[in-house]
């Protein structure tokens, strides 16, 4: 509970630092750098190149959170749990705690406002962390992906979520692509955090998918930034290797028994 506390006293202090993990090597250095570790359902785009995140499994979520572990010491971690695992009430906690207890992982995320009130609130009456998300929902979302807050009905509900996921007690809310006078708005009046991705500046904190920032993944999303083409320094390692197993410069004696 110490590190949720953290999260949730950097509201209007300090902004939140968030990025998806899939596996140990990659979890140790973001670890470094961030507040928060979330192991994404977006594991099924970026990895298995699933055409929905809908098609992540439990057990997929599980295997990668595990691994995850293994790389985060002092960040929050965070894990999604994929599409169907909490229909009911019953049916979220089973699943949630196989998530926790199986990935020793601080925390789950699930997408959703009103029509998963019951199972958020039923997570957190049995000692579950919850770590909420509203604005586009990609384990629901259908068709083109659009930003949302544009509507009248559209802010009316986002509001009223926000206020109902921090009343039944989640520590924090992701807002996904949610347009920047509502994502403000939000955050304005919520006493706990907002973490945005396509939200604005104005939220408490920003995640991204590590493999999209670092130029790993070929995308052209709008909010994401490209900070570095690391594809330049794999290709450039690859090429050295190659060009020295077929000149027998490798291996050496120095690389030999």
């Amino acid at each position: 509970m110490k590190k949720i506390k953290k999260i949730i006293g950097k509201k209007n202090k300090s902004k939140i630092v968030c990025l998806t993990a899939y596996s140990k090597n990659m979890a140790e250095e973001i670890d470094k750098y961030v507040d928060i570790v979330l192991v994404g359902d977006s594991l099924g785009s970026v990895l298995y190149n699933y055409s929905t995140t809908r098609k992540v499994t439990l057990t997929e979520m599980i295997n990668h959170s595990k691994s995850v572990r293994l790389g985060v010491k002092k960040s929050l971690m965070v894990v999604d749990m994929p599409f169907k695992t909490y229909t009911t009430k019953n049916i979220a906690l089973k699943n949630a705690k196989k998530i926790m207890r199986e990935t020793k992982c601080d925390a789950v995320k699930l997408e959703g406002g009103k029509k998963i009130i019951k199972q958020v609130k039923f997570l957190i009456k049995n000692k579950i962390p919850v770590l909420g998300h509203l604005g586009l929902l990609p384990q629901s979302a259908k068709g083109k992906f659009k930003s949302k807050g544009k509507t009248t009905k559209e802010i009316k509900q986002l509001i009223s979520d926000a206020l109902l996921l921090q009343k039944t007690g989640v520590f924090a809310i992701v807002l996904e692509c949610v347009k920047t006078p509502i994502a403000k708005q939000i955050t304005r009046d919520l006493k706990i955090p907002t973490i945005g991705i396509g939200s604005s500046v104005h939220c408490d904190g920003q995640v991204l998918v590590t493999d999209d920032l670092i130029g790993l993944n070929q995308t052209n999303i709008k909010f994401v930034k490209k900070f570095l083409n690391v594809k330049r320094y794999i290709n450039s390692g690859l090429r050295m290797f190659a060009s020295d197993v077929r000149s027998g410069k490798y291996p050496s004696k120095k690389h030999s028994y």
